[in-house]
């Protein structure tokens, strides 16, 4: 219904894609004008940074447009509308992931995937078929990871009620260090992104592996391979707290 209702107004639609493809666009504007004064940026090339921010940003902007209206749970929570969902003879949780579902995330998707491929070939990398395959896997398992992000901070919502900033800090924020080389964050903050909230697995592990640079924590070469298995952990994760959230739930007359 959503997408009907967006493809109704072609040329606002486009324009609204357009304008989420600039907006974003800007970021990597910015990296571009910092390496204009700089050659590396902890011990990164453009390239290689390039890499890291279509891979994150690709990532999220998959997550983003599946799961992105679920910061809206709040306001449902707090307003009583959830009772309506509750209701429906359909799962809360695609009513939420659907409400107000915005095609015009997928010109965050595109701008990614344009710089993505825009670094891949300036890198110094042997593209055998595992390497090839690696990129892909690395979009599938950050699109996961960040869905169950989204998740557990809907799910928070039904406590909170007002925690989409909350959510938003791991996600967008999240996505925005990841654009870096993990090289220039403290170890401590690395450490935090790798065994508390693992953003580190979406793209800073496997590239590394990819790009042939040392792990600045001094993992087992192994790690970087848990892409999945810690996506297919984050995804029990979310699911355990999706359900408790929602048997936690108390309408507003409650």
């Amino acid at each position: 219904m959503w997408v009907r209702s967006t493809l109704a107004y072609r040329t606002s639609f486009l324009l609204t894609a357009f304008g989420n493809f600039a907006a974003t666009g800007l970021d990597f504007l910015a990296i571009v004008l910092m390496f204009s004064h700089i050659t590396v940026l902890g011990g990164f090339s453009l390239p290689e940074v390039a890499f890291l921010y279509g891979t994150s940003g690709a990532a999220l902007g998959l997550a983003d447009l599946v799961l992105g209206s679920m910061d809206r749970l709040g306001a449902r929570v707090r307003d009583g509308t959830t009772d309506v969902l509750l209701v429906r003879p359909v799962p809360v949780f695609a009513q939420v992931a659907a409400d107000r579902f915005a095609l015009r995330r997928l010109g965050r998707i595109l701008q990614a995937a344009l710089v993505l491929g825009w670094s891949m070939p300036r890198l110094e990398v042997d593209w055998t078929p595992g390497a090839v395959l690696l990129v892909p896997l690395m979009l599938l398992c950050g699109a996961v990871i960040f869905g169950a992000v989204f998740t557990i901070g809907a799910a928070f919502q039904f406590v909170a009620q007002d925690a989409a900033e909350v959510q938003n800090s791991f996600t967008y924020g999240g996505t925005t260090m990841l654009q870096y080389p993990p090289t220039v964050f403290a170890k401590d903050l690395v450490r935090g992104v790798t065994f508390v909230v693992p953003l580190a697995f979406v793209n800073w592990l496997p590239a590394l592996r990819l790009l042939g640079r040392d792990d600045p924590l001094g993992l087992p070469g192994w790690v970087d391979f848990l892409g999945p298995v810690v996506a297919a952990a984050m995804c029990g994760l979310a699911w355990l707290a999706w359900r408790a959230g929602l048997r936690n739930y108390r309408s507003t007359g409650s």
